[in-house]
């Protein structure tokens, strides 16, 4: 299991086993949603430049994932809140509209498709724990490199 795997189970806390969400779904189809979409996000993939979106037209070394994502905040006027959940001091909140803002709609189709869930809830739910993944991928304020992610390895 890689440092991603290991990242966003401890994020959402010990998987449930049953029981129903506010929204009538069981909190197990929820709870496998948002970490199918979470890992969506955020692995890197090879040859791939995001979840649905493509790279911008500067050569990045990295394909897909945090980076991408870093990027997509940026360039949609959100560097402040991503760059508050990398650095470490107190994370930022974001609302489901920055998300949709910062992703695009293309790629919250793709992450709703991937993952089975409503759009709404998929970007409530990673409004509420996005911030803490990426807070904890980046323990001393600097982005894990492809390969770290990939693996088990911990910059602690």
């Amino acid at each position: 299991m890689g440092l991603l795997d290991d990242v966003i189970g401890a994020a959402l806390g010990a998987k449930p086993t049953q029981g129903q969400t506010a929204q009538g779904q069981p909190a197990q189809d929820q709870f496998s949603q948002i970490a199918a979409a979470l890992m969506a996000l955020l692995a890197p993939r090879p040859g791939a430049a995001s979840a649905g979106q493509a790279a911008p037209s500067a050569p990045q070394a990295s394909s897909g994932g945090l980076d991408v994502l870093v990027n997509q905040f940026k360039q949609n006027g959100l560097e402040d809140v991503i760059n508050s959940w990398i650095g470490t001091g107190q994370n930022q909140a974001v609302s489901p509209n920055q998300l949709r803002q910062a992703l695009g709609q293309k790629t919250i189709n793709d992450l709703s498709r991937q993952s089975g869930a409503p759009q709404d809830d998929l970007l409530s739910q990673l409004s509420r724990y996005l911030p803490g993944v990426i807070d904890k991928l980046t323990p001393n304020g600097q982005l894990p490199n492809q390969t770290d992610l990939r693996s088990g390895y911990r910059n602690t």
